[in-house]
């Protein structure tokens, strides 16, 4: 990792797999306000300020190096986190702060749930003896254990979570390439099946037409007549088979977005009136499905989406427009827009139309896209 890019994580406070977290995990440091919970009680020694100031630095330098490595959380840092615990607990019987860090970041150094549960049990047990050798009360030792085991047990959880979204994109990737791969196969054989008779058949009646011009005029002007209407049939029939081509790249990603929604729990409605397009509002439409479909399985929360496709007609103009609406009844709270409904805004911008975002907190996305359609 070069210098610029160091700089770039710190400024985010952002690891890439907290890439969509939600929120920044810089934000957890706030936890660390409980160490200085014994200012409530009074005017304690100097000892516990001093010590607590020092630990809390060592901390804090340890969390942001975590967060700008490329690598994940390691044993180690699990440890240091304990360590910090076990230094700082003869000064202040809230350093057992610590060890909740050292809870958490056990499920990312270890895989599983049995491996992060044991070191933790391990830690807790050191921490149990060091209250008892300080005649410290035992409600440190339960607070501890609940704790620990909530950050512990919960971050198991969300780390094999990930790990079932990233295995879900990475087969939704699949099997997009190889819908892409038997699409191609399809078009290829539906071209030789199409154009193969039909240019053998234009090529067997200009051959007789050259022959017949000489000695029968009346017979190759019949010829190259049915030449043309072979030739205009043949062009009717590729263009019918290239609307089928992008009709089916739409419903194929109408179909993998039903696939990847309904595997997380999420009931997609699809409806769609508008049927002919051209290849860049057809291009666009897919390509917008298909970032709106990701953005609900990731951020939305959702349970119900739906997919609507219409004709508009525009008053005053020969030219017709066609609307897309992707809504969902998720979480909301849209605020700034990523790279991929950025890239989106432009392509649709380029089409000469336009692209809109609802998603007022607590009440849903409705995604709007308004694309012109050529007469």
């Amino acid at each position: 990792m070069n210098k610029f890019d160091w700089l770039s994580r710190l400024s985010r406070f952002q690891r890439p797999e907290h890439a969509n977290s939600g929120w920044p995990p810089i934000l957890a440091l706030i936890y660390l306000g409980l160490l200085f919970m014994p200012l409530t009680w009074g005017e304690p020694s100097g000892a516990w300020l001093w010590a607590t100031l020092f630990s809390l630095l060592v901390a804090v330098a340890l969390f942001v190096y975590y967060l700008v490595r490329c690598a994940r959380a390691t044993v180690p840092l699990v440890l240091a986190f304990a360590l910090l615990c076990y230094a700082l607990e003869p000064f202040n019987p809230f350093a057992n702060t610590y060890l909740s860090y050292a809870a958490a970041f056990a499920p990312l150094a270890l895989p599983g749930l049995l491996r992060p549960v044991l070191l933790t049990a391990a830690l807790l047990a050191g921490l149990t003896a060091e209250v008892l050798l300080l005649h410290q009360p035992l409600l440190i030792i339960g607070i501890s254990v609940l704790v620990c085991t909530a950050c512990c047990v919960g971050n198991a959880f969300v780390v094999e979570k990930r790990s079932r979204d990233a295995a879900l994109r990475l087969s939704q990737d699949e099997v997009r390439r190889l819908a892409a791969v038997a699409e191609r196969e399809r078009i290829g054989r539906d071209l030789h099946d199409l154009l193969g008779h039909t240019l053998s058949l234009v090529a067997l009646k200009g051959e007789l037409a050259g022959r017949l011009v000489a000695r029968d005029p009346d017979g190759a002007s019949r010829e190259i007549g049915e030449v043309t209407q072979i030739a205009r049939e043949a062009l009717a029939q590729v263009r019918t088979a290239v609307t089928g081509m992008r009709t089916a790249a739409l419903a194929g990603e109408l179909a993998s977005a039903r696939a990847l929604l309904e595997s997380c729990g999420v009931e997609l409605t699809c409806r769609q009136a508008a049927r002919e397009l051209p290849p860049g509002v057809e291009t666009a439409l897919a390509m917008i499905v298909r970032e709106a479909a990701t953005n609900i399985q990731r951020h939305a929360q959702a349970t119900r989406a739906t997919v609507e496709i219409s004709a508009v007609p525009v008053p005053g103009a020969a030219a017709a427009a066609v609307a897309l609406r992707v809504s969902d009844n998720g979480r909301g709270g849209i605020s700034v827009r990523g790279n991929g409904l950025a890239g989106i805004g432009e392509r649709v911008q380029a089409l000469g139309g336009t692209l809109e975002i609802e998603s007022p907190p607590g009440a849903g996305t409705v995604l709007r896209a308004w694309l012109p359609v050529a007469p």
